[in-house]
């Protein structure tokens, strides 16, 4: 069985906050795909409400979850999202389903 963990993390910017979130949201791909377990890391945007994007991501466990909030890129977007969101971020923690 895996223990790799699959995130989507939401976020609602406040108005015209909307291109702040999305470049910040991008700065985080390169460091985090970077971290030791990482297995993926991609923003989306909803098409149709440009305020709303997710983050799926991908772990290799846990501790590798655990590890990514505690570096300093995690620490400045968490910052920097108290200021451009319209509400708390939401984060979702998925496994896989046993066959």
């Amino acid at each position: 069985m895996s223990n790799t963990l699959t995130i989507v993390a939401g976020f609602v910017a406040k108005p015209g906050q909307e291109q702040r979130l999305r470049d910040e949201l991008n700065a985080m791909i390169t460091p985090s795909l970077a971290e030791e377990g990482c297995l993926g890391y991609r923003p989306y945007a909803d098409p149709d409400r440009p305020g709303r994007m997710i983050i799926v991501e991908e772990w290799a466990d846990s501790a590798a979850l655990d590890h990514h909030f505690s570096l300093p890129h995690f620490k400045h977007v968490a910052q920097v999202l108290e200021q451009i969101l319209a509400e708390p971020f939401t984060l979702r923690r998925l496994t896989d389903i046993p066959a």
